[in-house]
């Protein structure tokens, strides 16, 4: 589903699975929860049946554990075992040397990388003293939201709010972001601290994991240095990534989660929608009062696309569309909003990854969601601009460049 195997950083999500379980079994079908426990029901009359009393063949076993650990251990810390997988490359290290040994190679080669140097503290003018910095930056991850146009080739599907956000950015195109289906926070690094892949090395999988010691590169910390009041806005539990954690520790002043939106109607869908976050972000922009950051990572359009989904839906492809129009009419929603604010304000909507939509929407190479960049001000005429393809971290250094 998602283009990639097993890597050792999936297995940082095993607790968000015991944490919020509903999160996960919601996306199994009846069919394939009932499935589940009779394995599991098979698998424990197994071991009882199989069991051995006797205390001998347990003593065997736990001594070959133990002698196990031990070699592996010294095989971690070999000159041989050094030179192997200098650097990312999982698909063709999975051919080399296998999942096991490639899970251990990748696990002691992040274990191994260091934090950067960190930044000096930005010492500029103050974003409330400068003429031409914005008063608003609204920066909007949109989960799973790519162009239908782009997915599907048909352009019967074009999003009114996205064609006209490029035609009035200073800056848009595709974003071309690594993860397919999933693995948001990769494509959220990016964009918060702009370290690429590349610099990333080993941490690239999962860059949450670290990104505690990379603080000083973060967006929310160098604005927040110039004087922006950082505020990081996300409609669900924020312990996911361990967000609640992180965001403070990396510049952000205040953090608006799923307790400050209202539950999701039935047969709205499974989170809170699109437009509703839009018009939380609406009332913080009028109650801003100093130069502000918001930052949001919506959650309307994350998966499973199972029947009923939407009511009366065949799931799928179809409620993915009801879906992103939503998405869609946030943008246009955002535009009017900061247009008739009469603010200084700088709009930069983009989408994490593509949707994993099972036969209709299946990974490849083709990874790419849209961005759009948008300048609001009071005298000045918004330019249109040539799409101009960026990655996720070059993302976060063309925000940087339009505050200076």
């Amino acid at each position: 589903m998602l283009g990639e195997h097993l890597l050792f950083s999936d297995f940082a999500l095993l607790a968000a699975l015991f944490r919020q379980p509903g999160f996960y079994f919601s996306a199994l079908s009846g069919y394939q929860k009932w499935i589940s426990i009779l394995i599991g029901l098979a698998l424990l009359g197994a071991l009882a049946k199989l069991f051995v009393p006797d205390l001998g063949p347990h003593l065997v076993g736990l001594a070959l554990m133990l002698a196990t650990i031990v070699i592996m251990g010294m095989t971690l810390h070999s000159s041989a075992f050094a030179k192997l997988a200098p650097r990312p490359d999982a698909e063709a290290d999975l051919r080399r040397h296998g999942l096991i040994a490639s899970l251990l190679l990748y696990w002691q080669r992040w274990h191994e990388t260091g934090d950067p140097p960190a930044l000096p503290t930005p010492s500029g003018v103050k974003a409330n003293e400068a003429a031409t910095t914005p008063e608003l930056i609204v920066v909007v991850q949109c989960e799973s939201f790519a162009d239908p146009v782009a997915l599907t080739a048909n352009v019967e599907l074009t999003l009114p709010g996205l064609m006209r956000a490029r035609a009035a950015s200073c800056r848009w195109g595709d974003l071309n972001v690594s993860g397919f289906g999933a693995y948001t926070m990769r494509t959220e690094y990016g964009v918060l601290f702009g370290r690429s892949e590349a610099e990333l090395g080993f941490r690239c999988y999962d860059p949450f994991l670290t990104a505690r010691g990379e603080a000083s590169y973060a967006l929310s910390t160098r604005l927040g240095a110039i004087g922006y009041d950082c505020v990081f806005v996300h409609p669900h539990d924020l312990r996911f990534y361990g967000r609640d954690q992180l965001m403070p520790a990396i510049g952000f002043d205040r953090m608006v989660g799923a307790d400050h939106f209202p539950p999701v109607p039935p047969g709205k869908g499974r989170y809170v929608g699109d437009r509703t976050v839009g018009a939380k972000l609406c009332d913080l922009i009028d109650a801003a009062t100093q130069p502000t950051l918001l930052y949001a990572v919506t959650m309307e359009n994350h998966g499973p696309w199972m029947k009923d989904r939407v009511p009366g839906s065949s799931g799928g492809l179809e409620a993915y569309l009801h879906h992103v129009r939503n998405s869609d009419a946030m943008l246009s929603d955002l535009m009017d909003h900061l247009a008739n604010s009469g603010r200084t304000a700088l709009l930069i909507f983009f989408g994490d990854h593509r949707p994993s939509i099972p036969g209709a929407i299946e990974p490849g190479p083709v990874r790419h969601t849209p961005y759009v960049m948008l300048r609001f001000a009071q005298d000045t005429q918004i330019l249109s601009a040539e799409p101009t393809d960026l990655t996720p971290d070059a993302l976060h250094h063309a925000i940087l460049q339009m505050v200076d």
